[in-house]
């Protein structure tokens, strides 16, 4: 890894939350469980530590007992400039799709397209691109 990485503690859903990403980012997915790991502090089959690595790279488990599991505010994971602009909008509406859409991504004044969603796991994402030259 040469950048930081999210790394998302959830209630419970990393199995379901990680592996949603993947679909809609590609990349590899790797998935070891608290039994895995001989942790004790959750259920057996709870994920201890799973990794997305690819074009868009998260890290994430299920909170312990005990932990607090995310909630994102005054934070967001900026996706500007990262694939094409048919990419990104494909990505947003896979990241909308039981989540919330808080601005569409659409044209801005200011001449480049941008769009806010919190995904149903509770992840803020900002998706953007500059027009094109």
């Amino acid at each position: 890894m040469t950048a930081p990485q999210l790394y998302v503690n959830f209630p419970g859903t990393a199995r379901e939350a990680l592996e949603f990403y993947a679909q809609i980012f590609g990349g590899e997915l790797s998935l070891y469980t608290y039994a895995e790991f001989s942790r004790t502090d959750g259920p057996a089959n709870a994920i201890a530590h799973g990794v997305l690595s690819g074009r868009v790279s998260l890290g994430g488990s299920d909170a312990a007992d005990g932990e607090k599991s995310v909630a994102m505010e005054g934070a967001m994971l900026s996706l500007l400039g990262t694939a094409d602009p048919e990419v990104l909008h494909e990505w947003f509406d896979k990241l909308a799709d039981g989540g919330r859409i808080l601005d569409a991504l659409a044209p801005k004044p200011w001449g480049a397209s941008d769009g806010q969603v919190i995904d149903r796991h509770g992840l803020h994402w900002l998706i953007g691109y500059e027009p094109a030259q």
